[in-house]
């Protein structure tokens, strides 16, 4: 069992001062993009929530909705989520980072997390807990789908179909989802980036739904220096990084994500991959191939965690 390192957890209360003062302020001056650099459900998290979901939502009718007054990143919820009201949940997915709750009358409602979502089944006759802002009624099971987020970045909204969800998803360029990314494609998306290779992970027009603590993983498993820049990695590298990048998110899944803080999945579950991280959030800890220091550096605003001798450092640098 690996132990996370202390610099996650001033990471996590730097966030939470940040994040806490500009929402406050303004919810829509912070944009995603800023948001990912902090401790967000990524990924194996979202699809996680996603197939707890799927058995208990598919087929169900929505009785009443109550929806709290507070606003998300989104604003505050909508009279559109009265009209929910004898509507059907027809399917359950994920695009990215994003949940997608489709209905019978054809309308998508899309759920972010944030930065401390939850999205879970519960029974009806349980106590609410606070900074709940969401609830729907599942017809005839007593049971209700509740939206909790204590840090308010969630972001609901509700499309009138699909096509104009997919539309919304083409206007943010979003990338292919991991395991439908051949090399052929990540190449063409590396080949020509003086970026760090880290940071083109983290970018989500390039590949879907991986963040900080995946992108630090598979960089690890790959063996590959996260300040490498896209246009030096060579055709093997490019498919040793794609297949750890697939492998590190198949594993993540099947442990339930990662629980730093505030994460559980669509029953409550905490995850546990916590457990198996080998550098992210582990600076100055022993690397557990190497035992060699494990090591963090900042770029381009983003932290990247990395061991020193198994993840040699481009031209001599560190």
């Amino acid at each position: 069992m690996v132990k996370l390192g202390r610099g996650l957890e001033r990471v996590n209360k730097k966030a939470e001062r940040i994040l806490g003062s500009l929402l406050e302020e303004n919810y829509n001056s912070v944009p995603f993009l800023f948001l990912g650099e902090y401790l967000l459900p990524e990924l194996p998290e979202v699809e996680t929530v996603v197939r707890d979901l799927r058995p208990l939502l598919m087929g169900q009718s929505i009785g009443g909705v109550l929806a709290g007054k507070k606003k998300l990143r989104s604003g505050k919820i909508g009279r559109w989520i009265l009209t929910l009201e004898g509507d059907q949940f027809s399917a359950v997915r994920r695009r990215g980072k994003w949940i997608i709750l489709e209905l019978a009358s054809g309308r998508c409602l899309l759920v972010h997390l944030g930065m401390t979502g939850q999205l879970k089944v519960m029974n009806a006759r349980e106590g609410v807990e606070s900074h709940t802002h969401l609830r729907m009624e599942l017809a005839g099971v007593e049971k209700e789908l509740r939206y909790r987020d204590i840090r308010r970045f969630g972001w609901l909204e509700l499309f009138a179909s699909a096509e104009e969800l997919a539309s919304y998803f083409c206007s943010m360029k979003l990338g292919l989802e991991p395991w439908e990314a051949s090399p052929e494609y990540f190449q063409e998306k590396l080949q020509n980036s003086q970026r760090p290779v880290k940071n083109l992970l983290l970018d989500q027009e390039i590949l879907a739904g991986v963040g900080n603590i995946y992108a630090d993983e598979s960089l690890f498993e790959s063996r590959l220096h996260p300040r490498k820049k896209g246009k030096s990695l060579s055709r093997e590298d490019v498919e040793k990084l794609l297949k750890a990048v697939q492998r590190v998110l198949t594993r993540a899944i099947s442990h339930r994500g990662s629980t730093l803080r505030n994460y559980v999945g669509g029953t409550g579950l905490k995850g546990g991959f916590q457990n198996e991280f080998q550098v992210y959030g582990r600076e100055g800890e022993a690397c557990p191939v190497c035992s060699k220091a494990v090591e963090r550096i900042v770029l381009a605003g983003r932290s990247a965690h990395y061991c020193p001798i198994c993840q040699p450092s481009p031209k001599g640098r560190s």
